[in-house]
């Protein structure tokens, strides 16, 4: 699947747009992208600031450079790329500058031409490097000039997938990003290019909220009503718009504002009050696809290690949490799990450590119930429960022999539980657990029915077209998913589906089922249909 372009636009300076942008860049990176940034402020460059500790060397040449490539008739985008160095991140980032540093920048920008550029076909060329790029990047981030301009035009309405526009609690900033959104929008349809609306994601910037508490909650009615008419085309139609919009405010923090630092390599997991906290939501948010917005209202955490669980690697398959009062018959069922294979961490009750991490080493949690759960495995429940809300992440009890299941409190009464006894060994449930984590043998044999309901809703659902893309490709992927008897696969394949089924609040542009979208659908459900009535 091709890259998204995003462009990170403010129509006034001073909102920490390339601060914003250069940080969640870092946090893409660290969730296991492939990131480019592009400084596309010709006139007054400064992302190379952010980045320039971690970069080997002085850029030699950067945007400013294609113009000149495009007069002699090459394509060269990827020419004065420059990877940035960061440490233990499994993803990549890599940096476009707007040029070189040397004495000849200056003319270089003051004798481009951009509309005589247009006129002789820079936009066609500009089409071949955004393929280019978006080949070889999940994300490229466009920083963008401030106010209205030419450059400003090509970022936020030829270029860009999506549109981040950064804006301060004040008439100027605030009224002047949403008129420049909305133009874009205009703009891109006269582009001779097949551009779907552009999804707009507002961000307040700069709030302060720890001086003047009165008057900050006035501006952010102020600015909600300023900016609504911005989550009409990408927010879920249950989720009000005042609840995104605080999720989408970075905090005033005067330490922050001293030259230029990337914060999230320093708050790794930050407290609700950090700017790491509000940039790793924006980031998230992003990272969604502008997404799974009822998530976010519900969960904000799970909303973001959400999209961290994607690309991580996980220490364990599951862990295994074991009672005081029977370790024997637990040390026996990690025993049996390590012989088929699966990695086991393991907790014990009264364990404050792993109470305290903030993230888990595993994907799955096993509760070894003795009787009944320990006051330490009901804050393990808790604790799961709270950072997986929204993935394929399973909690599985086991309860030992003579464990009433009724007297199970609450949510874990409710589960599906494996029962160790005379009929029923270690062995025997480890089996019954590698099943039910997707790492033994079994078909897929859950929930093929609804998938196959869900695919005939999306035969007769009508979307924008971007969103039809994603649905081919997820139906596409089903087959496969099924066949390989993947089950948890399948699975997050159908949560996919189900919230891009979801009807939004606009829903301008959208449109039937294209036939290579109807022609993957249908062969899903022909794959699923057989294995449900087993014909």
């Amino acid at each position: 699947m091709a890259g998204v372009v995003i462009t990170f636009y403010s129509y006034k300076g001073g909102v920490g747009r390339s601060f914003t942008l250069a940080n969640i860049a870092v946090l893409l990176a660290r969730w296991g992208h492939r990131v480019l940034c592009v400084d596309w402020d010709l006139e007054a460059p400064g992302l190379r600031e952010y980045f320039r500790p971690k970069l080997d060397g002085d850029p030699e040449g950067g945007v400013v450079d294609l113009v000149a490539d495009f007069r002699a008739g090459t394509v060269r985008p990827n020419r004065h790329i420059i990877p940035v160095r960061l440490d233990n991140v499994p993803g990549t980032l890599d940096f476009l500058p707007a040029g070189g540093d040397g004495p000849a920048y200056p003319g270089q920008v003051q004798g481009i031409n951009w509309e005589r550029l247009y006129d002789e076909d820079f936009g066609e060329y500009l089409e071949r490097c955004r393929e280019a790029w978006t080949s070889d990047y999940d994300y490229v981030l466009l920083d963008s000039r401030t106010g209205i301009s030419d450059v400003g035009s090509i970022c936020t309405a030829h270029l860009p997938d999506r549109l981040v526009v950064l804006y301060t609690a004040n008439m100027q900033s605030v009224r002047g990003a949403v008129d420049v959104a909305h133009r874009a929008n205009v703009a891109r349809n006269a582009l001779p290019y097949d551009r779907p609306q552009l999804p707009v994601l507002p961000v307040l910037s700069r709030f302060d909220t720890r001086e003047e508490y009165d008057r900050s909650e006035s501006w952010r009615e102020i600015c909600l009503k300023e900016t609504r008419s911005l989550f009409d085309s990408w927010l879920d139609q249950d989720v009000p718009p005042e609840v995104i919009a605080r999720h989408l405010t970075l905090p005033y923090v005067s330490y922050w504002t001293f030259g230029e630092q990337l914060p999230v390599l320093l708050e790794k997991s930050p407290g609700a009050d950090q700017i790491g906290f509000a940039l790793e939501t924006v980031a998230a948010v992003i990272a969604h696809s502008c997404d799974r917005t009822e998530l976010l209202a519900e969960n904000r955490d799970a909303y973001v290690a959400a999209v961290r669980t994607r690309t991580q690697n996980f220490a364990y398959d599951i862990q295994v949490s074991m009672p005081r009062s029977n370790l024997a018959v637990s040390r026996d069922l990690v025993a049996e799990l390590e012989n088929l294979g699966i990695r086991v961490g393991r907790s014990l009750s009264g364990d404050r450590s792993w109470l305290g991490r903030a993230e888990t080493d595993a994907r799955h949690l096993c509760l070894v119930i003795d009787g009944k759960a320990s006051r330490w495995q009901l804050a393990e429940v808790e604790l799961f429960l709270h950072r997986t809300l929204g993935q394929d992440r399973r909690l599985i009890p086991v309860l030992t022999e003579g464990t009433d299941s009724r007297e199970l409190s609450g949510y874990l009464g409710n589960l599906r539980h494996l029962r160790l006894g005379p009929a029923s060994g270690p062995a025997k449930v480890a089996r019954s657990l590698a099943d039910e984590i997707g790492a033994g043998r079994a078909l897929v044999d859950t929930g093929q029915a609804d998938l196959v309901s869900l695919l005939r809703q999306a035969e007769h659902a009508r979307l924008r077209p971007e969103l039809w893309d994603l649905v081919g490709e997820f139906a596409s992927e089903l087959p496969t998913a099924v066949g390989a008897g993947d089950s948890s696969r399948a699975q997050e394949l159908g949560a996919d589906l189900a919230v891009l089924l979801r009807p939004r609040r606009d829903d301008t542009g959208a449109v039937p089922p294209p036939r290579e979208v109807r022609k993957a659908l249908a062969w899903a459900q022909q794959v699923l249909d057989v294995r449900v009535t087993g014909s």
